[in-house]
């Protein structure tokens, strides 16, 4: 069950209306990497643990707190678009610094949400559940957050240079505040997960049923060979069974294959034509 508590997680006031913002604000809103995502990544995650304990519980936690920050968001993307000029807009161009923030702006946010924020990217891809990852795998669901909040602090801290707004820029360093929270605590629940479990996803997969002849060889597929400098090259494997080789001219393992003809009724290009090894004379002329 949920419940709403009215006061903002942290103040969202802008010094001065700043439509142009409001549009680059969405990307941290409704982006692949937006608060949108990570709150229902996190949540899913957690419904989808089968019984209670500290890793729901930190899911749960972690998810609540981002629809704190899709509401801290959206109350300063509408701020922001606070005072658009969405009259005439014709008239209102004419004055050559409105003209320069109706360039910039998105016009639905006049049109669509009525100076409001929308569950949508900077360039107005709406959200998609598309972006949100939950398999039941704590390990794999965790690594995958390390990977969300890397890209989402990474996000504000560009857009915290991108403005001068101090009223933004203290919003924004709190977002980014708790991102250094959250990178750190599914750092935490990794490592604990890898101590219990080792650090391949999943753990419980027979080792019999693998080729494990080749489940610790890196293949020299590029030109160079710099990637054998690495420590994924060389030495002890990271899960602590087996040794990392490097092959620098790999040799195919598997034969030329061969499919069999499509049936008649399918109409592919006939295979004595693409078979065919005689003289091509090249296409009829054309009168």
């Amino acid at each position: 069950m949920f419940y709403h508590i009215k006061e903002l997680q942290f103040r969202s006031k802008p010094e001065r209306p700043d439509p142009l913002f409001a549009k680059q604000l969405q990307e941290i809103l409704g982006g692949q990497f937006g608060e949108i995502s990570v709150a229902l990544q996190y949540l899913f995650q957690g419904w989808s643990v089968r019984g209670n304990g500290k890793y729901k519980d930190l899911l749960m936690d972690t998810g609540t707190e981002e629809l704190a920050h899709i509401e801290m968001l959206a109350t300063m993307i509408a701020r922001l678009l606070d005072g658009a000029p969405v009259g005439d807009l014709e008239a209102a161009a004419k004055d050559p610094i409105i003209g320069a923030i109706l360039g910039g702006m998105n016009p639905q946010h006049a049109i669509v949400s009525g100076l409001g924020a929308m569950p949508a990217d900077s360039v107005g891809n709406r959200w998609t559940a598309d972006y949100i990852i939950a398999s039941g795998n704590l390990l794999a669901d965790f690594r995958a957050n390390l990977n969300a909040e890397s890209q989402g602090r990474l996000q504000a801290v560009r857009l915290y240079e991108a403005t001068n707004d101090r009223g933004v820029k203290d919003m924004l360093s709190w977002l980014i505040a708790r991102d250094t929270m959250h990178q750190n605590q599914w750092l935490a629940a990794i490592h604990e997960l890898e101590a219990k479990e080792n650090v391949v996803v999943p753990s419980t997969f027979p080792k019999e049923l693998e080729k494990r002849q080749v489940s610790y060889t890196l293949f020299n597929f590029s030109r160079g060979n710099e990637s054998a400098e690495g420590r994924w090259a060389h030495g002890p494997s990271i899960d602590g069974e087996g040794v990392f080789q490097y092959i620098e001219n790999p040799v195919p393992f598997g034969k030329i294959p061969t499919l069999r003809p499509a049936p008649p009724y399918i109409h592919d290009t006939p295979p004595s034509v693409i078979m065919d090894r005689g003289m091509h004379l090249g296409p009829p002329n054309i009168c």
